[in-house]
């Protein structure tokens, strides 16, 4: 009902079709995210009013484009793990892990790989390799051993096991909040292709650097020597962290039968964990602190996801997405079979390429709109997790393909360790190629045979 009035204002005031004015802003709008010009939250805003600007959308359409329990479940997640990251718990972890080794170079690259993996599960990428890395450098400059290993393998780690829970990774994210997906279905489904790729990830670094990693044994005491207890900044606060995170995790995975949304009970954990943060401070310092909080809260990625919703709710409600889910039935052949290898491929070359955020967010809506014609939701579940490995997995591909990819270079660069963009490549294709293979076989597998 709404799309004729649309189309009608649209002719009038720009004189072209609702659905091409929304298809250029689209583009136009993802033209500027993938150069980079502009800040991409700046972006995606722009994008996001003109679309009301040009009458494709009223502000009413537009804030119920908005998915609002993602966004919850960014905020609440972001709170928690900000103010846990002041204890230097994850530190203390990545010393114990190198000592559990007795400082062996070749045991720490696997643990610290493994480590990255877990953290990246439960944790954004972003925060497990600016919290991985620091202690990664301060390790091989103590052992001697050369650090570019450590930070591929930490590298390919984040993203893949970023990949195996509902928040580890904000493609999956999107794709849980708009399937009403529970945490329990991520771990179920993905955590076994995560675990075999982990394994198979560890095992080819450990044939090609693993025997080349050798110290000195007055090396390897110095890493023993270190203090990992010394790396815990606030014991209150580490046990009030860990018990918030613990109840929330335990939340999630009990969300489906006590029907709350996973968004609202993270915002409640992180209310939670905020209050027993300042619970007993000063007015002035207790304000304080929860200004530090929610200044750790990335408000670049939330604007940027609230923007992203409304030019792609834009591009549905004007049937553009509708009719690219005709065509891509007509590519498929109404195969969820063929769809899913075509989504799974056609997913991790493009996150290799550019954001896979926005990818993602586009792709949700098209296949929402194939489902009654592929034999419903039950039945396309391979297709989605096709997407969701896909887009993850992708993220391996390139320096550019994820952020934690370009943090690590970042800090590789200022730490006098570069890595080059072409370097990275000769490890990042064939990596993202045998994962995208191990996935292509698991789904096989587990669906179709």
């Amino acid at each position: 009902m709404h799309g004729g009035n649309i189309m009608e204002t649209v002719q009038v005031i720009w004189g072209m079709d609702a659905k091409v004015l929304a298809s250029v802003i689209m583009i136009l709008t993802y033209v500027a995210l993938f150069t980079e010009t502009l800040n991409r939250a700046v972006v995606a805003l722009i994008g996001a009013s003109v679309m009301i600007f040009a009458g494709v959308l009223t502000q009413a359409q537009a804030f119920m484009g908005i998915d609002f329990n993602t966004l919850a479940l960014l905020i609440g997640m972001m709170s928690i793990v900000g103010i846990s990251e002041k204890t230097g718990l994850f530190q203390y972890v990545a010393i114990w892990a190198a000592k559990a080794v007795h400082g062996n170079p070749r045991g720490i690259m696997i643990v610290l790989a493994v480590v990255t993996a877990v953290f990246s599960a439960f944790l954004d990428n972003v925060t497990t390799v600016l919290l991985i890395v620091p202690v990664t450098f301060q390790i091989t400059k103590k052992l001697g051993v050369p650090t570019y290993p450590f930070l591929l393998v930490e590298i390919f780690s984040s993203n893949l096991g970023g990949t195996a829970t509902l928040i580890g990774d904000p493609p999956n994210i999107l794709i849980g909040s708009a399937l009403n997906l529970s945490f329990t279905d991520f771990l179920k489904e993905l955590t076994p292709i995560v675990i075999l790729c982990m394994l198979v990830l560890i095992v080819i670094f450990d044939f090609f650097y693993g025997r080349r990693l050798v110290t000195t044994n007055l090396r390897r005491q110095k890493i023993m020597a270190l203090d990992e207890k010394q790396s815990i900044k606030d014991h209150k606060l580490l046990v009030k962290s860990l018990s918030v995170l613990f109840l929330v995790i335990l939340g999630f995975i009990m969300a489906e039968h006590l029907h709350i949304a996973n968004g609202t009970i993270a915002m409640f954990g992180g209310a939670v964990l905020m209050f027993l943060y300042t619970m007993g401070d000063k007015h002035v310092e207790r304000d304080h602190k929860v200004e530090q909080v929610f200044a750790i809260v990335d408000w670049t990625t939330i604007f940027f996801f609230a923007g992203l919703f409304v030019i792609v709710y834009g591009l549905d409600v004007t049937g553009v997405l509708g009719i690219l889910g005709q065509k891509f039935i007509a590519l498929t052949g109404g195969s969820v079979e063929k769809a899913s290898f075509i989504i799974l491929w056609a997913s991790a070359i493009v996150s290799g390429a550019i954001d896979n955020i926005p990818f993602v967010a586009t792709m949700i809506p098209m296949l929402q709109s194939t489902e009654a014609m592929m034999g419903g939701r039950e039945a396309m579940m391979p297709v989605w997790w096709a997407l969701s490995l896909g887009a993850c997995f992708g993220g391996n591909a390139t320096l550019i393909g994820a952020s934690a990819n370009v943090i690590v270079a970042g800090m590789a660069s200022r730490n006098g360790h570069p890595i080059s963009f072409l370097g990275f490549m000769k490890w990042s294709v064939p990596i993202m190629l045998t994962t995208i293979i191990i996935a292509t076989a698991f789904l096989y597998i587990q669906y179709f045979i």
